[in-house]
């Protein structure tokens, strides 16, 4: 039979750090959401969460920093890859190219809490939240 060893501090802090990552996805998701962009409050934070949660996975599981460089490296091209399914080209142009860099960016978030580096993921929240929320004043209207 298997014994089930549960560590509740270290469920606590992963606890912690997703609900960190989380919140700090909440402004791009809400202004994506606002502004009825395809990707909002569901997708934004879920991506930030997992990605997080992927590289919390790989610091815990994995020993050495190639190991954990693999598992980054996994997640930012998964990343790409979720991105590459928002952006959609027609005849009047190409649409969902900042929704991809956003997503992207919410994986950067992730990984950034994970490493507990929360003042990267603070700065890229807080910039990712302003580019989306003001860019629309300087884009020329079709």
């Amino acid at each position: 039979m298997f014994e089930i060893s549960l560590d509740f501090n270290l469920i606590i802090f992963h606890f912690i750090q997703l609900g960190i990552a989380f919140v700090l996805s909440l402004p791009i998701a809400l202004n994506r959401e606002l502004h009825d962009r395809g990707a909002g409050l569901r997708t934004f934070p879920l991506v930030t969460i997992a990605s997080c949660a992927f590289m919390l996975v790989g610091i815990n599981v994995y020993e050495g920093s190639d190991a954990e460089a693999r598992v980054m490296y996994g997640i930012i091209t998964g990343m790409g890859f979720i991105g590459g399914g928002a952006i959609f080209k027609n005849d009047s142009g190409v649409k969902g190219t900042a929704t991809a860099a956003g997503l992207w960016n919410a994986g950067a978030i992730g990984i950034s809490v994970a490493y507990s580096r929360y003042e990267i993921a603070i700065v890229l929240s807080f910039i990712s939240f302003l580019i989306f929320q003001f860019s629309e004043l300087f884009k020329p209207k079709q």
